[in-house]
Parts: structure tokens; sequence; C-alpha cells
């Protein structure tokens, strides 16, 4: 296998290895952190962590196969310290169309659905987005997920069942109140 060459020579001190591995895995990283924190600038510091975790605790992974699942560990991991931090209120960004914006029913129908399920995704701990994240945006297993967090399959199955009772119950509460103030400033 080549990714496993290429963490063998990344543990053996190789840069270029490492850049390699980091590299084709970036991008999926910081969507998942942004995903989980739901704040650009803190899932690029959650990303740098554990991208600077991996590197330094490289020689303490034991299976080169399993990297992957490891690197999403460090980078969970990595998104919980951030959000401990919380370094404040995080800013809204509220996208507004243009005059060549969606004009089909059916597309703003789109835009406003996806709207919602964003405000009902930022009313969840980043503890219930990252089992979300993990399984459904990453497309982790159910078993290779808990692997991530370094919990039992059962346990990971019902805190992604709790955190999409969750999402549930904001969408629900969304639609029950009208968006105010109060609602764009979380």
């Amino acid at each position: 296998m080549m990714q496993a060459d290429l963490v063998v020579r990344a543990r053996g001190g190789d840069v270029d290895a490492f850049s390699s591995l980091t590299a084709a895995r970036t991008t999926r990283l910081v969507a998942a952190a942004r995903l989980i924190l739901r704040d650009d600038d803190q899932a690029a510091d959650a990303v740098q962590d554990a991208l600077l975790r991996a590197w330094l605790d490289l020689r303490a992974l034991r299976d080169p196969d399993r990297f992957d699942a490891w690197l999403h560990r460090l980078l969970v991991r990595a998104c919980y310290r951030a959000a401990r931090r919380g370094r404040g209120r995080a800013a809204v960004e509220l996208k507004l169309g243009s005059a060549g914006g969606p004009t089909t029913p059916d597309a703003q129908h789109e835009v406003a659905t996806r709207d919602q399920l964003d405000r009902g995704f930022r009313r969840l701990s980043p503890e219930q987005r990252s089992v979300i994240v993990l399984h459904h945006y990453v497309g982790l297993s159910l078993s290779d997920a808990a692997e991530v967090l370094g919990i039992p399959v059962g346990t990971f199955h019902s805190r992604l069942n709790r955190a999409k009772a969750a999402m549930r119950a904001a969408l629900e509460a969304d639609d029950r109140s009208p968006i105010g103030v109060a609602e764009v400033a979380r």
C-alpha cells in the first residue's frame, strides 16, 4: 500500500512523505472542522493543531493502515479544544442572494431548507456535531467513527441517535419561533 509506505517514511522523519499524506486530506479535514466548530478561524486552527500533533506523535501510530482514523481522532480532539477555548461569539455570515440568484420556487425552497438545517446544526454542541459529521459527512462506518472517538460502537450509536434527536428538536423549535435578533446572534 502506498499510504502505509508514506506513513512509515514519515515516521522516519521524511517531511515530504508527511506532506504527501496530509495534502490529500487537508480539504476534507478543514470541511469537517468547519462543520463541527461552525467557525472558519477556529476550524483552521484546529486542523493546524491536529496536523502538528500528527507530525509530533506519528511514531505513536502503531498501524500505518489506520492513519486516516487516527488523523480524524486528532482532528476531533483539536475541535473540542478549540470549542472549549471559545474565542467569544462566532460571527454569523448571512448569504444574501443577488439579482441573478435563485428565482424558481424549487431553488428558493432548497436555499431555505439549507438555511434551516444550518441554523439547527449550529444549535448542537461540538460533540453532537462531531458524531454527525464523522458518520454522515466524512462517511465513516459506525465502528470506524467509534474508533476515531475512542468509544464503543454502541456508545457511538446512542450518541448519534441523541445528536439526531437534538437536531430534530432544534429544527422543530426553529419552526415554532420567528427568526429574530436572538436567533441570528447564536
